[in-house]
């Protein structure tokens, strides 16, 4: 069975920085595309950060500059460095990987449980 667990969420004041991990687990044959998605309370669910499995990545525009994606391929872990926080990343933050339970099967989407962050003015 997959799991995606997340850590590192927590209250930050704006201006300041937080570090999420995302440790992937389970029967795995390969992983793909990893990324961070964020929800608001109201908003959907939204694209903030995707690395693809060569290290290639992809921002939204609100955290260009700010946000950095990288991913730790031995251990199946993927980090979102989040730096000049403002209230507006207030969000649930979710991970997500397209991967491959066996050399057979297609890629399918996982996702975490969620952390939740919230910035303070």
């Amino acid at each position: 069975q997959v799991q995606l667990v997340e850590s590192g969420g927590g209250l930050v004041q704006a201006g300041g920085s937080l570090r999420l991990s995302c440790v992937v687990s389970g029967r795995i044959f390969s992983i793909n595309a990893m990324a961070w998605y964020r929800q608001a309370p109201g908003k959907q669910r939204e694209l903030v950060a995707g690395i693809s499995s060569g290290g290639r990545t992809n921002y939204a525009d609100s955290v260009k500059g700010r946000f950095t994606i990288s991913r730790d391929n031995t251990k199946n872990t993927v980090y979102l460095q989040m730096n000049s926080v403002k209230p507006e990343d207030t969000a649930v933050y979710y991970c997500n990987a397209d991967l491959r339970v066996t050399l057979k099967s297609r890629g399918s989407d996982y996702w975490g449980q969620g952390t939740q962050v919230a910035v303070s003015t």
